[in-house]
Formats: C-alpha cells, sequence, structure tokens
C-alpha cells in the first residue's frame, strides 16, 4: 500500500511506542496508509535528521512537509477517522497554543530525559 504520511517515533521509549503502536494498529485494521518509521532503524535515512534530534518531538512528513510536535500530532490526528475529533479540538487557537507549550516545555522534554537516561543506564550496564 503506497502512502505519501510517514510517522517518525521511538520504538525504544515505551511511552512512544505504546502510543504509535496504538495508532499503527488502528491504521492497519482500517487499511489507512500510514508508514511508521522507528528512529533506531535505517528508516530514519529517510528523515534527514539525527537519532537524537528525532527522539525530542513527535515528526510527521507528510507528501513531503514535515510537521514537529503538536503540528505532527495534528497532521497524525487529521488522517484517522477514529481520532479526527482531536484534530477538530486541538487546533483551535488557544487550546493549540496551550497544547503545544505543553508538548514542547512539558511533555516532550521530560520524554526526552527518560529516553537519554535509559540509553545511559543501557550503556552502563553493557560495559
Amino acid at each position: 500500500m503506497k502512502t505519501n504520511i510517514r510517522v517518525l517515533y521511538n520504538a525504544e521509549c515505551p511511552i512512544c511506542n505504546f502510543e504509535i503502536k496504538h495508532y499503527q494498529k488502528y491504521t492497519n485494521n482500517k487499511k489507512i496508509p500510514i508508514q511508521f518509521d522507528d528512529l533506531n532503524s535505517s528508516l530514519l535515512a529517510h528523515w534527514n535528521i539525527s537519532a537524537d534530534l528525532a527522539a525530542r518531538k513527535l515528526h510527521v512528513d507528510i507528501g513531503g512537509e514535515i510537521k514537529v510536535g503538536m503540528d505532527g500530532f495534528l497532521a497524525l490526528w487529521n488522517t484517522m477517522p477514529k481520532y479526527r475529533w482531536l484534530f477538530h479540538i486541538f487546533k483551535q487557537p488557544v487550546i493549540k497554543q496551550v497544547s503545544s507549550f505543553v508538548y514542547d516545555h512539558i511533555l516532550a522534554p521530560y520524554i526526552y530525559i527518560l529516553h537519554v537516561r535509559r540509553k545511559k543506564n543501557i550503556r552502563m550496564r553493557n560495559q
């Protein structure tokens, strides 16, 4: 199935992986053509960014236009009928500004810090 929608996510992050696997199962069942790329695989090359930068926020490629953070979530939710209601709520100007701020300055940095700690702990165990 050919798609012009790709989602870049961190499969090593339990939070990210749980959410994206949920979307992936839904889109597979509904035959919605979205490709999900794990940043820990060779698919990262398509994105032309580092794994570290990719791990910081959700990235969605829609026909060559990259959406990051809440814009990425909005683009993704808009492609899935079950989640389109989220798109309609979170695209509203004040809600979008607040949710973007919370995602960019609280949620995404916290998830990224957990990712960095997890990677560091794995390196320490393997030494």
